[in-house]
């Protein structure tokens, strides 16, 4: 199934998260939200149906997840020690993602043409850089961390979560 999902691609202006008000199971979650476009080092992307991708860099600079490779809602992202990933969403936000860094995707709504598009993340460790895409504009982009929910209304920040729990936020 992740064969074929992944040749399906994704195509630049099409909707590809959820659009109806009524969130479906997680099983049920087929359509992408995003895709990878660069990952590098030990890279784990877990999704909500219970498939692990996981990347390891090898001398030979080959990586199992791969730009193009697309996340799901629900889908957790962790980098290890060496690893980063860059994602990029329907809406056009895009995510740097460190190494040691944890990300949920819990939420994505977007229909090009609705008005009920919503985002949520959750950062739990890490640093990020991101640029907010158009669900920003419209108010309905969140970004969880420990110590609060933030409201993205098209910003470019940058956020680091450090052990102890302490968040940084800039924005570029």
């Amino acid at each position: 199934a992740s064969l074929c999902l992944g040749a399906s691609g994704l195509l630049p202006g099409s909707a590809w998260g959820q659009s109806n008000a009524v969130r479906p199971t997680a099983e049920l979650d087929v359509k992408p939200i995003g895709k990878i476009l660069n990952a590098t080092g030990s890279v784990t992307i877990e999704h909500t149906s219970a498939v692990l991708v996981q990347a390891n860099m090898p001398a030979n600079g080959t990586a199992r997840v791969k730009t193009d490779d697309p996340v799901y809602r629900g889908d957790l992202v962790q980098t290890g020690a060496d690893g980063a990933v860059d994602i990029v969403f329907a809406d056009g936000t895009s995510f740097k993602v460190s190494s040691n860094a944890r990300m949920e995707l819990n939420d994505f709504v977007y229909d090009p043409a609705g008005s009920s598009n919503s985002t949520l993340f959750s950062l739990s460790k890490g640093s990020f850089t991101f640029l907010a895409g158009a669900i920003a504009k419209t108010g309905n982009m969140k970004v969880d961390t420990p110590v609060g929910t933030m409201g993205i209304r098209g910003t470019a920040p940058h956020v680091e979560i450090l052990e102890d729990g302490t968040v940084k936020f800039t924005t570029l």
